[in-house]
């Protein structure tokens, strides 16, 4: 008996917006790997096809231009295929971008550490982490990268393309070269690969409102539950008394870590209902063991705000253990599979819807916050962020 390839259950929302300034690696999710085999195929799969190589006979013959591959005919072919299905969430991941997906959602990678973003010039700015293999090395902040192991970087080379150069496996090499500001010579360095860790979640006590704690969360990754379960902790230590947990322009994650993170926050409580196609109704609860079940809560959100976000904000809504602040929410509660098939590649296939505890439908709708309040981009340039400080307002009027 055939299998089939590896599947995952994907809980994120793809934005199409990918911040500049973003670390190689950016948190997409799955969850449920199984063994990859092989597709069992119809016999007259082939004769289905002749149009397709008719077509391309003949623009093998008569076009002017350059031919593409074979492997991008038939990766264009998947791509054109799907959008027929008019889902954007039903998609094929060519293998260098499934490969980034993996690792975003570890939390975890073999790389130098760096940041980047393009500059007016198109030239690739790179940052440093602290205590990063590249700052160890010498390389500072707002050196522009100009080759890896001796690849030109254009301004039309993907972020993609060049995270593919620059990550690789702990403990190998590479070795870059770098533009400085005030220096004409080029400067080289050889790095060894290590594990860079990439957090989900920030926190802190705000300066301002030193009973309250601040925790963010970019997506949901296998770490997310412990990080934020340690972030309450140390905020509590630290005298919070009231907390603020920020999901605003986090696009999803792993479903296992936003029961996780919804766990540290709810004793015994249902987070989401689970609807596939031909299948019982499946309902997920919180586990035990939460940090903070008694802390007041706020939730930031925002019109980025999805998927697994609007279930973890969700859940803790219905469940009356959080108030909502901001703008209203994506609206995504589609559910996809993910097979990761033979060539590194995945296919991402919606399969199931979810719902709140209040059997909220997510998808379409979003989640309307308690108290509406805005951000603009002019606030977002100014410094300023309204939603925050009414969420700040709200625990001072409780005091």
């Amino acid at each position: 008996m055939a299998k089939w390839p590896a599947r995952k259950t994907i809980v994120l929302v793809f934005l199409g917006i990918i911040a500049l300034t973003s670390a190689f690696g950016a948190g997409f999710g799955v969850a449920q790997v199984v063994p990859l085999s092989a597709l069992p195929i119809a016999r007259n799969d082939s004769a289905r096809l002749d149009t397709f190589w008719q077509v391309w006979r003949l623009v093998e013959r008569d076009f002017l231009g350059t031919l593409p591959s074979n492997q991008a005919r038939v990766y264009g072919a998947i791509h054109g295929s799907l959008a027929t299905l008019e889902d954007p969430y039903t998609v094929f991941v060519e293998p260098q971008s499934h490969q980034r997906e993996k690792e975003d959602l570890q939390g975890s990678f073999g790389g130098i550490g760096v940041t980047m973003r393009r500059n007016a010039q198109g030239d690739l700015v790179l940052s440093p982490m602290p205590d990063s293999p590249a700052i160890r090395t010498g390389v500072l902040d707002g050196d522009v990268l100009v080759t890896v192991d001796s690849k030109p970087i254009s301004a039309t080379l993907s972020f993609d393309d060049i995270a593919a150069l620059v990550r690789g496996k702990v403990g190998t090499k590479v070795a870059i070269s770098v533009r400085r500001s005030g220096s004409e010579a080029l400067l080289s360095f050889t790095i060894t690969r290590e594990v860079i860790n990439t957090p989900s979640a920030v926190y802190h006590i705000l300066d301002n409102a030193p009973q309250i704690g601040y925790i963010a969360i970019s997506r949901f990754t296998e770490h997310s539950g412990e990080e934020v379960q340690k972030a309450a902790q140390e905020l509590e230590q630290k005298g919070a008394r009231q907390l603020i947990l920020d999901l605003r322009d986090n696009g999803g994650g792993l479903l296992t870590a936003a029961i996780d993170v919804s766990s540290q926050f709810m004793n015994d409580g249902v987070v989401l209902y689970e609807q596939e196609k031909g299948k019982p109704e499946q309902t997920f609860r919180t586990k035990p063991g939460g940090v903070a079940l008694d802390m007041p809560l706020i939730i930031l959100v925002n019109h980025n705000t999805a998927s697994a976000s609007e279930i973890v904000a969700g859940a803790l809504r219905d469940n009356n253990r959080a108030i909502l602040i901001g703008d209203q929410t994506y609206g995504k509660g589609s559910v996809q599979h993910i097979y990761d098939l033979g060539d590194g590649s995945s296919l991402h296939v919606t399969a199931a819807e979810w719902f709140t505890p209040n059997r909220h439908q997510l998808t379409g709708h979003g989640l309307i916050p308690d108290v509406v309040v805005s951000r603009s981009n002019d606030d977002i340039a100014a410094g300023r962020d309204p939603q925050l400080d009414c969420a700040i307002a709200y625990w001072q009027g409780k005091s």
